[in-house]
């Protein structure tokens, strides 16, 4: 089964995204996890993305193409996948058609402000990527599971979700229309408990 999550930034695609693809036994492909690899181990393509990132814009179609095409080809992708952060704009959505077919598309659908509470509040450690948020944290300023300092990271940073926002509604809400228009999409509440969420997503992909 091949599946996009779709989605505002800090929308819960990542963690839902693990969660189904422990279920079903398929992989998670995350472009952001790969680009903030490549930003870490400061690749051309890592320092290529990072300039967009740190001005809270998409990096650029090309730059996501190839990754996304290279990683579908790989083996553990044969029995299908979940891709969380692609495509972001009705181009990407395009070029996908010609190297993958998608079997549903689910929404997790969030409001701004929801959203913007949610981020700007989140810490994360990055020695061990453990992601906490300040409303559970009673003051803590380090990591429970390694002990190291928690760090807000820059596109959390309330200004920089607002445009990550806008940049969403401009170029990535489009994908609703496109996929909806192609009878795959289905929307799920993105603000529930992930408990709820989780059963939400795969009652509507149809697994018991």
């Amino acid at each position: 089964m091949n599946i996009i999550f779709l989605g505002p930034p800090g929308a819960g695609k990542g963690t839902q995204a693990q969660r189904i693809c422990a279920a079903l036994n398929i992989p998670q492909i995350s472009t952001g996890d790969i680009l903030r690899r490549a930003i870490k181990e400061q690749t051309p393509t890592g320092l290529k993305a990072k300039s967009y990132i740190d001005a809270g814009k998409l990096v650029a179609d090309e730059v996501i193409i190839d990754i996304v095409k290279d990683r579908l080809a790989q083996e553990d992708c044969q029995n299908g996948y979940i891709l969380d952060g692609f495509p972001r704009t009705v181009p990407q959505a395009e070029a996908l058609t010609h190297i993958a077919n998608i079997d549903s598309v689910i929404e997790l659908a969030v409001d701004d402000q929801h959203l913007i509470n949610r981020l700007s509040g989140r810490r994360v450690c990055l020695k061990c990527g453990a992601t906490y948020h300040i409303s559970l944290l009673d003051g803590k300023t380090t990591c429970a599971a390694c002990g190291e300092e928690l760090i807000q990271r820059d596109d959390d940073k309330a200004e920089t979700v607002l445009n990550r926002l806008t940049v969403y509604h401009d170029q990535t809400a489009p994908l609703v229309s496109f996929y909806e228009e192609k009878g795959l999409l289905h929307r799920i509440d993105g603000a529930q408990g992930m408990d709820v969420i989780f059963q939400s997503i795969m009652e509507t992909l149809g697994v018991k």
